[in-house]
C-alpha cells in the first residue's frame, strides 16, 4: 500500500475520455491528493482504467483460458444477517459499492454478479492483493532454482543492503513482515517511512538500507510496504527479469488465465511496485485462488510452485499468527489476499471455495467495513 502513496507523485497522463462517455468526461483524475483520496466517482473511474493514469506493464494471457464453469444457481431468495438486519445481495452490492463478486466452487461459478459499470471484461486494480502473487512468485523461483530457499539471506540477491539492520535478516522474514527493521506505515502522516519512501528501484533499496533496527528479525509482526518492495526487488535479481513478464509465464498463461493483465510501475521503463497493484478481471481473480487451491499447479499438470508451498505460506508466523506469506490468515484454515478499498481473494481449502471481490469502499478499510464483508463471505460460504 506505500507504493500507492508514492503513486501520488507521477502526473496522471492524458485520459481518452470519448471511452468512458459524458459522465467520464466530467471526472476529473488529475488534481487532488492522488488515488488514495479520490472520490467515490474518481474510484468508480479511475480503479478500472490504471493503465490509462500509471505506467503499467503487460502481463500477457494465453491462448487457452481455465474454463468456469457456471452452476446456474439461484441467489434470488439467499439473506445474510449483519447488525440483527437480513440482508438480500443487492443490498450488499449497493450498499458497499461492490463492483464485482464472484463465488466459484469445486470449480464451478455459483454467483458472478457486477456493479458500478464493470463487467466481466473489467480490469480492476487490486492493490495490495498483488503481495499474495508475490508470495506466489518467489515459491517459483524457488521451483525453479532462482532461489534456494526462504531462509537464504536477502543481502545475499541484494548486496546494496549490506553493512546496514537487513544483514541478518532472510527471505522468510521479508515474507512475514518481521524483519524487526524500522518502518512506519502511517498513511495520514506526512513524515511517515510510506509517504517519504522513495517509488521503487534502487532508490528505494538505497533508503530501506540505512533504516534502523528495532527488534531482532522474526520477533515482531510490522506492515512494512516498503519491504514487499524490496522482495520485488529481490525476485527480480533471483531471476533476471521483470515481475510482469515472470507472472505472465509462471502463471497467467500456464494456469489460464483468461484476460492481459498490467502492472504498475514506479516509472515508464521502470520496475513493478512488490507491494501493489496488478490489474486484472475478476474472474482472473478467483483463478488466482483456484491457483492456490491446486498448489501450483497447472491444468496439465504442472508443478509451478514447490509442493505444500501453499500451505507453508498460510502457516501462522511465529510474529503474528494472523500471517503466513504475505497471506492474511482468517482462522480454521482460511486464508486471503487482502487490497485497500475492499479489494479480495477469499480461500476455503476445505470446502474448496473461491469468493473473490473487487470494490470501491469510501475509505480504505475499517472495522465497519471488514465486519460487513465477512458476514455475507461467511454466509454465502455456507450457502454454497
Amino acid at each position: 500500500m506505500g507504493a500507492v502513496r508514492q503513486m501520488r507523485t507521477w502526473a496522471l497522463a492524458a485520459i481518452c475520455m470519448a471511452a468512458w462517455g459524458a459522465w467520464a468526461e466530467e471526472v476529473d483524475l488529475h488534481g487532488g491528493e492522488g488515488i488514495l483520496f479520490w472520490s467515490p466517482e474518481q474510484q468508480i473511474i479511475g480503479y478500472r482504467a490504471i493503465d490509462s493514469l500509471y505506467p503499467t506493464r503487460e502481463i500477457k494471457a494465453g491462448a487457452h483460458a481455465y474454463p468456469l464453469v457456471p452452476a446456474h444457481s439461484d441467489f434470488a431468495d439467499f439473506r445474510y444477517k449483519h447488525q440483527g438486519v437480513r440482508r438480500s445481495l443487492d443490498d450488499y452490492m449497493q450498499s458497499q459499492r461492490i463492483a464485482g463478486l464472484i463465488a466459484v466452487k469445486d470449480g464451478k461459478v455459483h454467483l458472478e454478479r457486477y456493479g458500478l459499470g464493470n463487467d466481466a471484461s473489467s480490469r480492476w486494480i487490486s492493490f495490495s492483493v498483488a503481495k499474495s502473487v508475490v508470495s506466489m512468485l518467489i515459491g517459483a523461483a524457488i521451483q525453479d532454482g532462482y532461489i534456494a530457499s526462504v531462509d537464504d539471506p536477502v543481502v545475499d540477491y541484494l548486496p546494496r543492503l549490506k553493512g546496514g539492520a537487513y544483514d541478518a535478516v532472510t527471505i522468510r522474514h521479508i515474507l512475514q513482515m518481521s524483519s524487526g527493521v524500522a518502518w512506519n506505515e502511517d498513511y495520514a502522516d506526512p513524515n511517515s517511512d510510506t509517504a517519504k519512501a522513495p517509488g521503487g528501484g534502487m532508490a528505494l533499496v538505497e533508503h530501506m538500507r540505512v533504516l534502523p533496527r528495532v527488534a531482532p528479525p522474526g520477533a515482531k509482526f510490522n506492515y512494512n510496504t516498503g519491504e514487499t518492495s524490496i522482495a520485488g526487488a529481490l525476485l527480480r535479481a533471483a531471476i533476471g527479469n521483470n515481475l510482469a513478464t515472470y507472472l505472465s509465464h509462471k502463471i497467467w498463461q500456464p494456469f489460464g488465465m483468461e484476460a492481459d493483465g498490467s502492472w504498475v510501475i514506479d516509472q515508464p521503463g521502470g520496475v513493478e511496485y512488490g507491494g501493489c497493484c496488478i490489474n486484472a478481471t475478476l474472474r482472473d481473480y478467483a483463478r488466482i485462488g483456484l491457483f492456490a487451491l491446486k498448489d501450483g499447479v497447472t491444468p496439465l499438470g504442472r508443478r509451478v510452485l514447490p509442493e505444500g508451498w501453499i500451505g507453508e505460506s498460510v502457516a501462522p508466523s511465529p510474529a503474528y499468527e494472523g500471517y503466513g506469506y504475505y497471506w492474511w490468515l482468517f482462522g480454521g484454515g482460511l486464508y486471503g489476499g487482502l487490497g485497500i478499498f475492499g479489494q479480495q481473494i477469499w480461500i476455503d481449502p476445505v470446502r474448496n471455495i473461491v469468493i473473490a471481490q473487487h470494490a470501491a469502499w469510501p475509505n480504505a478499510g475499517d472495522d465497519a467495513l471488514r465486519e460487513h464483508r465477512a458476514a455475507l463471505i461467511n454466509a454465502l460460504a455456507d450457502a454454497l
